[in-house]
């Protein structure tokens, strides 16, 4: 029987073998098949890179991101001198882990009070259950916790919110359907800072996220925030589902330019074999990606690391 590592917690090994099996699709449809096409070919050539570059497209990668992933294994086989077509491997897991590490952060923690995140994306997408989990991880780490229901368009959303509160033993704010979301959050605001609250998460609407009112809606959101806690929102969160592919460029362009989106929650990784727009948000944007979603459970929702990232889908 082999011996644990006195320094390794015991989880750890368990938590890294789930993320593997969370990121199986994924990591079968790109890294796999690139492994497999090196292996046949035997040797680096303009025809194996752009057989390459191809799967990375098709994963959604995307053209640009593929075309500078490409250009870097190109020039690290060319100006090494590389023969040996397992280095390209090499070459290809450098470049990726570049590019998702760039502007690499945590979610960060709660420093004033209340600390407010204000969450947005498009409806589908996993906002209220993301929502759920984190005011589940902040009441175990001894935080006070109010959900705010900023959603009034849709009954559903905001029942499961509160039952998510519920689960998570956090106070919970709503005003009647089709009220102002804005006066929503201008009251919850209001009572967490009289009950000195900890964390006050806030849900948004997500119809429709190419209108212009939606927009200006969120905008009047974050004003309103603003005069209550000028330093508010501490973290305005984007909501991505894996997914929708290339859609999820469009969603991040269209929700950053409305509001200062500080960093992206990227869910349902385990449900895709192109979880490779992960890789073209984060070279497209300046906005790091803090957490990812690779299933239902509440561990499911995890701190976005990406070198463990990178090491799960290489890893045999």
């Amino acid at each position: 029987m082999s011996k644990r590592n006195a320094n390794q917690p015991p989880e750890k090994k368990g938590l890294f073998a789930r993320l593997k099996e969370r990121l199986a699709k994924t990591k079968h449809s790109v890294i796999d098949r690139v492994k497999t096409l090196v292996a046949l070919r035997g040797k680096i050539d303009e025809e194996l890179l752009s057989e390459i570059e191809e799967i990375l497209i098709q994963a959604d990668i995307g053209v640009s991101t593929t075309a500078k992933i490409i250009s870097t294994i190109r020039e690290e086989t060319t100006v090494r001198g590389v023969k040996d077509p397992q280095a390209l491997i090499t070459a290809f897991k450098q470049a990726l882990l570049s590019i998702v590490s760039k502007s690499e952060r945590p979610l960060t923690p709660p420093t004033a009070k209340p600390f407010v995140i204000f969450v947005v994306g498009v409806n589908g997408v996993g906002k209220t259950t993301t929502i759920g989990k984190l005011a589940k991880r902040y009441h175990d780490a001894g935080k006070s916790v109010m959900l705010v229901a900023a959603d009034t368009f849709r009954a559903a959303a905001v029942e499961q919110l509160e039952i998510w509160a519920e689960r998570s033993h956090s106070d919970f704010v709503k005003q009647s359907m089709g009220a102002d979301p804005a006066s929503v959050c201008y009251d919850a605001l209001t009572s967490a800072k009289a009950r000195a609250t900890d964390v006050v998460i806030i849900d948004t609407a997500g119809r429709l996220h190419t209108k212009i009112n939606l927009m200006e809606e969120l905008k009047k959101m974050v004003r309103v925030i603003r005069k209550l806690v000028p330093e508010a929102p501490h973290e305005s969160l984007l909501i991505l589902d894996a997914t929708t592919g290339q859609n999820a460029i469009n969603q991040t362009k269209t929700f950053s330019q409305a509001i200062p989106v500080t960093g992206i929650v990227m869910t349902k990784l385990d449900g895709t074999a192109k979880g490779g727009i992960l890789v073209a948000i984060r070279d497209l944007f300046e906005i790091p990606v803090v957490m990812i979603g690779v299933g239902e459970k509440l561990e499911d929702l995890r701190d976005f690391n990406p070198q463990e990232y990178t090491e799960a889908l290489f890893e045999s």
